[in-house]
């Protein structure tokens, strides 16, 4: 028996076979299949370019040299054609010799006159597309074009000026024809032809539409309004604001009818401008067949389109708004506003071509493949009797969200365990279920993208969100999962934590930051502290240290890598805070932008100490790195200005490959609202970073989860390159600068050594009077002596150096203030007494 059936089996493959073999027709030969092959060589095809651009370039010489002296080589025509090759001794004056000379007569003056550089330009561009097939140069339309220029300007010369240079500008065939037509139709019958032709020429060209002109049509009537019409439905308001004649098609063939889509070949091509919603339907009999279950209603399926910024050109993006330098006295008076800017007045923020483009601004998508994935999740979802009743997709750079509508009496947590399920049935690299998405109603599905699209930071600057922002400190981060631009204020967020695996995009998200920074605020009004304990990834920025860096008065470089002046930059930090709490609480205000904004009205006196106060933006590039090294003496003043410093302008960035609880600790996630998680390998790290999972299922390369709080947003990261970084740096750094960096406030280390010996004759004209203010105010602070004495820091801290040299203050204690140790003024009286005798 099982011989039997193994030879059925063997007779049907070979009827198959037959059958095939039968439906091969036979070719017959062809004897052209040779030349045609020779031609389509890639070699002779550029051989054959070759000769046209020479022919070209010789037909140009001889028709120019043979109109700069026409009637030179005149005595050459009266000879045939074969004596003027056997005679030697027959001489031309034309550049390309005898056969130049007898070609330019027989083209121009018997010919078509100067009409007959057409010629030239067809060999020209006929060349250049031989050799260069893939330039957009349409071959045939150039023929077009000089094969009727040729005979209408030829034409049109013999019309206007039949005569001039003897005959030959028009030439012998555009007399002929000239002729023809006016004994034909006269002089005006014959220039009105001309102008037709040349018209209807223009016309079908497209030529006027360089110039928005077009012709009106007054046979045409607006239809009057029907007052009896019957109110649209959903789908009809939905066509009519998407600007959408047929907004419904099927699964086999998508037919957009807004001429705004475009489908090259299997892709969908999403529009530039608005979104738009195209519904398909399910084939039910093939579902059925699969799922051998009836569904009770018909599911909709949508594909919206995501919104695309399309850039502005770049003369709008790259133009910043420049300050002149005021000479003029009354411009400089207390009736104009303080201009932090005029500090440098002629800075020019980089342009965007500094920056490449990575992919396009188009999302394209397989239509294959959102049918095919959709498909497989209705299938998974019937097997386990879940009903659905509507499917939207909405496409973006790198995944795709398919959100779901279930049926009535459907649980939530029962799609929520189908993920391994629905992932398995997509072969897909990770999806992650959103059950639900908030505010929605719905029930998300994320599919990675068969061809994920790269998001360039170039597109991210050069958006109207971007370059219309009004945010104190704007960024850019990439897209989001419905293609829109992710533009964000720091000042909002106030603080960033970003973690996320080795190699999954934590660089290129700080990079991209900081470029986002660079390109929108000016160094005047933005001050960077880098921390870089890997000593590799922020040292670029170092070229505009001048620009907008800030320092320890004593550090050499401004781009941190030792741990003992990440520190001491920590502490001087919170002493920087302080103070402007201290500038803020004088000036009666509450925030950093309350205070610039009295400053540059010029209600606030700079005599008293007070300043403008740029904002400052603390980057950390490996926070493990240092929390391993220094543990407690850098996570206290990290926690105190991240709990502190959002209302006078310092704001914190931190990144780190390490996402765990020993590393961000519980005070450090409390006061970091605003989270980027990269893609991480567990669930544990994920929820870690943004107290859900969800991170540990991303595909990497940028792919990203932003947490504010209550939102989760999904995004793919703009990609910036070292080199382009490299290029805006040199740009920035090539500039004038001021002249050094933005110097923060010192801070000595316990283990310094203690002050000097004091010198009596090197003290300060103001120390005695310095040392009245502290012991009356009990409070030893450089700060105080500045507003109270109107000095600078540099001098104010000089002074307080002597005093605790002189034993009037205690040591340096961190961001507290000093110890008076002199307690009355009487003492101090004497103090001062003693002093002046051992003198």
């Amino acid at each position: 028996m099982p011989a039997k059936s193994n030879k059925l089996k063997s007779s049907g493959n070979n009827t198959t076979a037959s059958k095939k073999r039968k439906k091969k027709p036979l070719q017959a030969s062809n004897p052209f299949l040779p030349v045609r092959d020779f031609f389509n060589n890639r070699k002779v095809l550029q051989a054959l370019g070759l000769l046209m651009l020479l022919l070209a370039i010789f037909l140009g010489t001889a028709f120019t040299a043979y109109l700069m002296n026409y009637k030179a080589d005149d005595h050459l025509f009266n000879y045939s054609f074969w004596e003027l090759l056997r005679n030697k001794d027959l001489q031309a004056q034309n550049f390309t010799g005898k056969l130049g000379a007898v070609i330019s007569f027989r083209f121009i003056k018997e010919g078509f006159g100067v009409s007959a550089y057409f010629f030239v330009i067809y060999f020209f561009v006929a060349g250049i597309k031989l050799l260069w097939p893939k330039i957009s140069i349409s071959g045939w339309k150039v023929f077009q074009y000089c094969f009727l220029g040729l005979f209408w300007f030829s034409t049109a010369f013999a019309y206007l000026v039949p005569d001039f240079m003897g005959g030959v500008f028009p030439g012998w065939f555009g007399i002929y024809l000239d002729g023809w037509l006016e004994s034909l139709l006269g002089a005006v019958g014959a220039g009105l032809v001309l102008v037709f032709v040349l018209v209807l020429t223009l016309l079908f060209s497209g030529f006027f539409k360089l110039f928005n002109f077009s012709v009106p049509d007054f046979g045409k009537r607006k239809p009057k309004p029907d007052k009896k019409k019957q109110p649209k439905t959903r789908r009809e308001k939905e066509a009519d604001k998407y600007n959408l004649d047929n907004y419904a098609v099927d699964d086999e063939d998508i037919d957009l009818a807004d001429d705004k889509q475009e489908k090259k070949g299997n892709a969908i091509v999403m529009p530039d401008e608005d979104s738009t919603t195209i519904e398909l339907e399910i084939d039910h009999e093939e579902l059925n067949k699969a799922t051998k279950k009836k569904p009770d209603a018909e599911i909709d399926f949508t594909i919206e389109t995501p919104v695309s910024n399309t850039p502005p050109t770049l003369e709008k993006a790259v133009e910043q708004p420049q300050v002149e330098p005021q000479h003029q006295e009354g411009r400089q008076g207390l009736d104009t506003n303080f201009d932090p800017r005029l500090e440098l007045p002629h800075f020019k923020f980089p342009p965007l071509e500094l920056l490449n483009n990575y992919g396009s601004e188009q999302i394209s998508v397989q239509k294959d493949e959102l049918q095919a994935n959709k498909n497989r999740i209705v299938e998974t979802l019937n097997q386990y009797k879940i009903e659905i009743q509507k499917i939207k997709a909405t496409i973006g750079p790198t995944i795709t969200l398919y959100e779901i509508v279930p049926a009535p009496g459907i649980r939530v947590s029962k799609i929520k365990n189908l993920e391994d399920d629905i992932a398995l049935s997509l072969s897909a690299l990770g999806i992650r279920i959103i059950a639900p998405i908030p505010g929605r109603g719905t029930i998300g599905i994320e599919v990675p993208n068969q061809n994920p699209d790269m998001v360039s930071m170039k597109s991210v600057l050069a958006s109207d969100k971007f370059q219309d922002s009004k945010y104190q400190l704007p960024f850019g981060m990439g897209k989001t999962i419905s293609n829109e631009v992710f533009i964000a204020d720091l000042t909002k967020m106030p603080h960033i934590l970003m973690a996320g695996a080795t190699g999954q995009g934590k660089s290129v998200g700080l990079n991209a930051i900081i470029a986002s920074l660079l390109y929108k605020k000016h160094p005047a009004e933005l001050k960077f502290v880098m921390v870089d304990p890997k000593k590799v990834e922020l040292t670029l920025f170092s070229k505009i240290e001048r620009h907008y860096l800030a320092k320890l008065p004593d550090s050499e470089e401004a781009i941190i890598t030792d741990t003992r002046k990440v520190v001491r930059t920590l502490n001087s930090l919170g002493i920087e805070m302080d103070t402007r709490y201290e500038l803020l609480k004088d000036a009666q205000v509450r925030n950093i932008k309350e205070y610039n904004e009295k400053f540059l009205q010029r209600r606030l006196n700079p005599l008293e100490g007070h300043r403008f106060l740029p904002y400052i933006v603390l980057v950390i590039d490996e926070f493990a790195d240092l929390i391993m090294t220094a543990g407690k003496e850098i996570e206290i003043p990290l926690t105190r200005l991240a709990q502190l410093a959002r209302a006078i302008g310092i704001h914190l960035i931190i990144a780190t490959q390490r996402p765990s609880v020993n590393i961000i600790t519980g005070s450090i996630k409390a006061n970091f609202p605003a989270r980027v998680a990269f893609r991480v390998i567990s669930k544990v790290d994920s929820r870690t970073i943004l107290d859900s999972p969800g991170a540990d299922q991303l595909i990497g390369r940028g792919d990203m989860l932003l947490s504010t709080g209550s939102d989760l947003i999904r995004m793919q990261c703009a990609f910036i390159d070292t080199p382009e970084i490299d290029k805006v740096t040199d740009y920035i750094g090539s500039q004038r600068a001021f002249p050094d960096a933005y110097i923060l406030p010192e801070f000595a280390d316990e283990e310094n050594e203690g002050p000097a010996e004091f010198d009596p004759d090197e003290k300060d004209a103001l120390f005695e009077d310095a040392a009245r203010i502290l012991v009356q105010n009990q409070q030893g602070s450089t700060s105080l002596l500045q507003r109270k004495m109107k000095i600078g820091y540099n001098r104010a801290g000089r002074i307080i150096d002597q005093l605790e040299a002189a034993g009037v203050v205690g040591h340096f204690e961190g961001s507290k203030a000093r110890e008076v140790l002199i307690k009355t003024e009487l003492d101090l009286e004497q103090f001062l007494k003693s002093m002046e005798e051992g003198i």
